[in-house]
Order: C-alpha cells, then sequence, then structure tokens
C-alpha cells in the first residue's frame, strides 16, 4: 500500500476547520478497499493537525461508521486497539465495535500510521450539564474501569503504562513551577508576569506538599499490584467522550487509553468540573465520588490517594504549562484574568476537601 508517510499539517486562514490535507484522503481512499464495505460517503468530523490523526463519519451498505486515522506511533496504537477489542468482545462494554478488515485484522497501517473502522454509534446525547448528569458520567466511568481490568495488550503492542509513574509526575510538575516562575521574571513587563510570580511559590508548595502525602500513603504498594490489576484509564474523559445512547452510557475515543490507577480519570472529571462552576462545591464532589464507587468500589487506600491528587495545582497547572513556548505571546491580559480565576477557585477547594476527608472513614 501507499509508502507516503503521514506528517502533521499547516491549518490557516485559508482552510477550513475539518480540512485534511489531499494526499491523506487518497491514502484513506485505499485504507478503506480493504474493507467488505460500500462506502457511501466519507466526511471529516475531527481533525488534529498538529499531530497528523482525523476522524471521518461514513454512510456504508452496512450503516453509519468512523474512519480513523491514528496519529500515534503504531506500536502505540495497537494498545488502545488491542482494548478496545477486549472491552467490546471479552466485557461486553458499551465502545464503539472495531469492523474487521477483509483479511480479519481491526487495522490498517498505512503512511506510517494505523487506520480503523468502527461501528457509529447512533443516537448518543450529551448527559445534561448539571450534578444529575455528571454522576451518570462517573458511574459510567466507574463501569469503564472495572470492565478494564485484566487487559493484555497484543505481544507487538507497546505497552502504555502510568501505575508507577506518579511521583515522576508531582516532580515534574515542581520543576515546571519553577519554569514558570523564572519566564515570568524574564518577561517580567508583560501583563501576566506579576500576577504569575505572586502565586506560583504557593502552587509549587501545594505541588511539593502533594508529593510528600504520595510517598506517606499506599501509594507504592498499590502500585506494586500491577497494570493488569488495575486496568485501564481513559485519559480524556469527559462530557463529550462519555455519552447517553438508547442502551445506557457509552464511553467513545479510546485512542489515549493507558494502564493507571482508575482514580486520576476520576480526579480530572472532578477538578475539570469543578473549574467550569468556578467554584468547589461539597454536594457535586461527593455526590460525583459516590455515584463513582457504585460501579467501581473504591478502597480508603485508593480514597487517599484521590484526596492527594484533588489537592495538587491540578488546573493552574494545566493552564500555565504552555506559557514555555511562546512567552511574548502567553503572558497577555488574559492570561492574567485566567490567573485571577484559578486563584479565586483554588481557594474554594480546601474546605471541601476538609468537608470530604473522613467519608470513607471505616472503609475497607
Amino acid at each position: 500500500m501507499e509508502r507516503t508517510t503521514i506528517e502533521p499539517w499547516i491549518v490557516d486562514e485559508t482552510t477550513d476547520e475539518f480540512f485534511v490535507p489531499d494526499y491523506i484522503e487518497e491514502i484513506a481512499e485505499d485504507v478503506l478497499k480493504s474493507y467488505d464495505l460500500l462506502v457511501k460517503s466519507r466526511q471529516v468530523v475531527t481533525t488534529k493537525p498538529d499531530k497528523g490523526g482525523a476522524i471521518w463519519k461514513m454512510e456504508t451498505n452496512e450503516g453509519p461508521k468512523s474512519l480513523k486515522l491514528l496519529h500515534r506511533r503504531p506500536t502505540r496504537s495497537l494498545f488502545s486497539l488491542g482494548a478496545q477489542e477486549y472491552l467490546v468482545e471479552e466485557k461486553g462494554a458499551r465502545v464503539p465495535p472495531i469492523i474487521k478488515t477483509k483479511a480479519g485484522e481491526n487495522y490498517v497501517e498505512a503512511g506510517g500510521k494505523l487506520w480503523f473502522v468502527a461501528e457509529w454509534i447512533e443516537p448518543l446525547t450529551p448527559v445534561t450539564k448539571d450534578l444529575e448528569g455528571a454522576k451518570q458520567l462517573c458511574y459510567a466511568l466507574g463501569e469503564f474501569h472495572r470492565l478494564s481490568k485484566g487487559y493484555m495488550p497484543p505481544k507487538q503492542a507497546e505497552v502504555a503504562s502510568r501505575v508507577r509513574k506518579w511521583p515522576k509526575s508531582y516532580q515534574k510538575m515542581m520543576t515546571k513551577m519553577a519554569w514558570f516562575r523564572n519566564i515570568a521574571k524574564a518577561y517580567h513587563e508583560l501583563p501576566a508576569s506579576a500576577s504569575l510570580s505572586e502565586v506560583v511559590d504557593e502552587f509549587s508548595e501545594q505541588a511539593k506538599r502533594g508529593l510528600e502525602r504520595l510517598h506517606q500513603s499506599s501509594y507504592d504498594e498499590l502500585s506494586k499490584l500491577g497494570n493488569a490489576y488495575w486496568g485501564l484509564v481513559h485519559q480524556d474523559y469527559g462530557w463529550s467522550n462519555g455519552q447517553m445512547g438508547k442502551d445506557g452510557m457509552w464511553i467513545i475515543d479510546l485512542d489515549g487509553v493507558a494502564f493507571d490507577l482508575p482514580i486520576r480519570d476520576l480526579r480530572k472529571l472532578i477538578s475539570g468540573t469543578m473549574a467550569d462552576l468556578y467554584r468547589w462545591d461539597t454536594t457535586w464532589v461527593r455526590e460525583m465520588i459516590k455515584s463513582y464507587d457504585e460501579a467501581n468500589p473504591l478502597t480508603k487506600e485508593l480514597y487517599e490517594i484521590l484526596l492527594i491528587d484533588l489537592a495538587m495545582p491540578n488546573e493552574f497547572y494545566k493552564n500555565i504549562k504552555e506559557i514555555v513556548y511562546e512567552p511574548e505571546l502567553f503572558l497577555g491580559e488574559q492570561t492574567k484574568l485566567l490567573i485571577q480565576t484559578i486563584v479565586d477557585t483554588d481557594q474554594s477547594k480546601w474546605p471541601v476537601l476538609e468537608d470530604i476527608q473522613n467519608d470513607w472513614k471505616g472503609r475497607g
């Protein structure tokens, strides 16, 4: 098949948001020849031009399907494809089934990337953006984590695991905080520099305390239980990748799944939701955790690590880390306002974490 190597592409004012270079469309045509499908129409619905990925929705003689160009290394993509197949075929999870090629494979390699076709689940509806919707998302996430336990990736796949990487991740956050401090000093004349300098020490201290607490927790023992014991985290789970179908919640876009302690997905969902609310809310946080626990029970040891991770300056780090690429553009008035919003929201977090700290006391 085609020997052209697929590369990231440039998007500018002359291209629309769904632009895909012609040579990639031609490779897509070749890829589809490997399937026993009559494609009536094909439309780009998502692109990742900076990474070289895309998704098309297709109408076929076998109903609607998706065609995905995976942007990751082929060996890494083999890991996620194996996971998706495992979840459907071994666990009956509500994730889109992969369509086999004429040769019985679950992917096609072309242009140095892996491509695959999956069922396009219809209808799918986002849950309501309220507490009930948040609880539905959390329950579905817990179910996904529970069903993913026991996954063994294909032999040729690159194993993606973060199970034993949390201390390194926390340490990396502390290192980057020092970078933020130095950049703010170097570009002190820019609008957001003073705001960043005022707060970075406090957030750095939060990260330091988090790392210390992690070392004192059961994390090391839990991580030794291994990849298959913990199963997979989605890594990009939220209000768009968990949606309601006819028969319950479906989880889509599994391309980035990796082995990890499951509460990292839950922490990201909670902290992201609180950021959207512009305040931390005890009822929301407590109910979200309870809904998750109904589908995938949390031990008190895992709950303690969830609290540690919630206390990390995750939203500050996530929103500021891009500073290292173009400080002159980043440190403008918009970032100055963003920093103030993050600081205000963070102040409401601590009473909530105090309220819920004993919720799992006495649990096994």
